[in-house]
């Protein structure tokens, strides 16, 4: 049985996924010690029922003094965008790294969760699938430590800036993917992930260094037919942009934010990671080791998200 968890450290706090999740927590009454950026005093996106620190993602030091008072650890920081392996690294690995030390340092150590992706299964696509693998690794590499891992694939919901603005597309009638036809997607609702934070919360014992490439629970996935069936309010076109075009893009992204110093979200890397034939979860472990499951399909969280004559 799961030692009771009234307080939570979440690095993170102020992304689209950390957002949700601070919710979720404070929701269940529990109290929250969200990390902020150490030049700042206060962050306004975090609501005032939050403890805030401002601490560096690699101060081994302050975050050992925050996690020590904390029943568990939640690390939602991350980077997707970038043009270099580096503009990764800081969050994906350099910030997980010091985590672990700083948790190493802690007496009877809380149990933590990394929020990686589900393109840590493939590191060699792209330096963000890299760097998400590599962060898992160095948990891997920590088994005197409490801690697992959840891989989410494409997440959407309220504030979502990647996902979002292809759903209010599709909701139009114009479905633009990079995909072949036939690829097969899982996706996630935030809402259903800052409630799989919550089930591993009371139940991470049974979780010990496992990995969950968790989804919505739609055996399979969605290939792009069916998005279009279940985001738009009418038919649906599909557009599918040519691969020579996403690398010209891609290319060109990578040459003008190098001179403008930027990070963009289409880069090479992004280009071979949306075009895998599949990039599927399965949920049957998590459920089986926390009870959990998703409330939402695609269908119901568009809903959600637009209403029925949005």
């Amino acid at each position: 049985m799961s030692v009771p968890v009234s307080s939570v450290f979440i690095t993170g706090a102020t992304g689209f996924i950390g957002q949700h999740v601070v919710a979720g927590l404070l929701g269940q009454g529990l109290t929250v010690r969200a990390m902020i950026r150490p030049e700042k005093v206060t962050d306004k996106r975090i609501p005032a029922a939050c403890e805030q620190f401002p601490v560096s993602i690699v101060d081994v030091d302050g975050l050992a003094a925050i996690a020590g008072g904390c029943d568990a650890v939640v690390y939602c920081a991350g980077s997707v965008r970038g043009a270099s392996p580096n503009d990764f690294s800081s969050a994906n690995i350099n910030g997980v790294r010091a985590m672990l030390e700083a948790l190493g340092r802690v007496p009877d150590a809380p149990p933590l969760l990394l929020l990686s992706s589900l393109a840590a299964s493939r590191p060699q696509l792209s330096d963000y699938s890299f760097s998400k693998h590599a962060g898992e690794q160095l948990l891997l590499d920590r088994p005197s430590l409490a801690w697992s891992i959840l891989r989410p694939p494409a997440v959407y919901g309220p504030g979502d800036r990647e996902v979002l603005p292809l759903l209010k597309m599709a909701r139009r009638g114009l479905l633009i993917h990079a995909g072949p036809h036939d690829q097969r997607l899982s996706l996630l609702h935030v809402d259903d992930l800052a409630r799989a934070v919550l089930a591993w919360l009371a139940s991470w014992q049974h979780c010990l260094h496992k990995i969950y490439a968790i989804d919505d629970g739609r055996p399979e996935g969605y290939d792009w037919p069916s998005i279009g069936e279940a985001v738009s309010t009418g038919k649906c076109r599909l557009l599918k942009i040519p691969r020579l075009l996403l690398d010209v893009t891609a290319r060109s992204n990578l040459l003008v934010a190098g001179l403008l110093g930027y990070r963009p979200m289409l880069t090479p890397g992004k280009v071979r990671e949306l075009v895998q034939a599949q990039w599927l979860g399965d949920n049957s472990d998590f459920t089986a080791a926390t009870g959990w499951k998703p409330n939402l399909d695609l269908h119901a969280g568009v809903q959600q998200l637009f209403g029925s004559g949005a």
